[in-house]
């Protein structure tokens, strides 16, 4: 297992990590990434677009002019399709875009993404993310220390989320905090680096451990 740096929020070494390889030193699957970033984005539509089928439309639904005789073409209502005004045929109506993901699949995407950071350079762990106040300043100067760039993403432990961390991060342009249960590939890609603490990352490697084929798993318990 290869181990990173920890360092606190003035950008000071204050220990190490352990790393699980088959998580971090796995391959990037760049196939599975984009088939998680495409079901995240179809799951953010909104869905609400709607045209007016002939029963919406307003217009009477009287025969304009009886069937046959009249030498004109057979109508049976104001509100056809075939007229300006009239109803749309097969346009989008209200739907939801979700589909169904597989856990295992998503799991897959979770650690080919945290491998690419990883490699990229682009992966911070610290000790903790609480500041010492619940101000924007700190969290601001704390990013620019760690060198991350001009987008970031915080992710914390659901169970040590602070309030002086929520309140002193929501403000930040091109700053996000996300909880490691709730972590998605997506946020991984979009930010330009990511920001772990402990807890979080121990938590998130627990999580991701469960869902190792048993033949991966196997093979490192034998090693």
């Amino acid at each position: 297992m290869a181990n990173v740096n920890v360092v606190n929020l003035g950008g000071e070494k204050v220990g190490e990590i352990e790393l699980f390889d088959e998580i971090f030193s796995g391959e990037i699957n760049d196939a599975l990434l984009w088939e998680s970033v495409k079901h995240y984005r179809a799951a953010m539509r909104q869905g609400t677009a709607a045209t007016k089928t002939r029963k919406n439309v307003s217009g009477a639904g009287k025969k304009l002019w009886k069937q046959k005789g009249t030498g004109r073409a057979r109508v049976g209502s104001i509100r056809t399709p075939l007229w300006r005004g009239g109803g749309t045929v097969h346009g989008p109506q209200p739907r939801s875009y979700e589909y169904a993901f597989p856990q295992k699949k998503l799991m897959g995407a979770l650690r080919s993404a945290l491998a690419a950071k990883l490699a990229d350079g682009k992966f911070t762990v610290v000790d903790s993310l609480v500041a010492a106040e619940a101000k924007t300043r700190l969290y601001r100067t704390a990013i620019t220390t760690l060198n991350a760039g001009k987008t970031t993403l915080l992710v914390e432990s659901s169970r040590k989320l602070d309030e002086k961390l929520y309140l002193g991060s929501r403000n930040l342009q091109g700053v996000e905090l996300v909880l490691s249960s709730e972590v998605h590939p997506y946020d991984l890609l979009r930010y330009e680096h990511a920001i772990f603490s402990v807890d979080a990352l121990e938590a998130l490697q627990d999580t991701l451990k469960k869902y190792l084929s048993k033949r991966k798993r196997t093979e490192k318990e034998a090693a």
